[in-house]
């Protein structure tokens, strides 16, 4: 993972010069894993619902680095982002007032957590049952879904992971 480093000013500068496209969207699906269980790291939006840190792809970053820049902005995550989305949703294909939202959604592995620079955003570790539980507050059942199947996919590739891990240290 490569270090990003970004100010909040290049990201309105970047607001400002105003994509005329429908900005991409990318989100970064934060895990630790402890006493072999894994954790995820949700915050909250500025309507109160959990979810990933999300945001769109800032000029000049990778869609990862975009992602992991959201990570550290919103969980103030240190950790490592894998370079390829692992899934992709979608949220709001329902809504008659906005367009559906696609997402590309990134594995981050916390390595430790700072203090996030948007304060409202309450990061907090869940476990995956409890995560797919949050989604369901305040959301369609749709989206809920979309997010928890998100989960789900990131469980799986984690699990695979540390499995290949394991075989791989009993090899030795």
């Amino acid at each position: 993972m490569h270090s990003v480093f970004v100010t909040t000013k290049l990201r309105l500068i970047n607001d400002l010069l105003g994509q005329l496209r429908e900005r991409e969207q990318v989100a970064a699906v934060c895990y630790r894993i402890r006493k072999l269980k894994i954790e995820f790291l949700l915050v909250r939006t500025r309507k109160g619902r959990w979810t990933f840190p999300k945001g769109g792809v800032v000029r000049g970053l990778s869609r990862a680095q975009s992602a992991a820049l959201e990570a550290f902005e919103e969980g103030g995550v240190h950790g490592r982002i894998e370079q390829a989305s692992f899934t992709s949703y979608v949220l709001g294909k329902n809504r008659s007032s906005q367009p559906a939202q696609a997402v590309e959604a990134y594995l981050c592995e916390v390595q430790r957590l700072g203090t996030p620079e948007e304060a409202d955003r309450t990061p907090t570790w869940f476990s995956a049952e409890t995560a797919q539980s949050c989604f369901q507050e305040g959301r369609s059942t749709q989206d809920a879904n979309e997010l928890g199947r998100v989960v789900v996919r990131a469980l799986a590739k984690i699990e695979r992971r540390m499995n290949e891990m394991e075989i791989a240290i009993g090899g030795i």
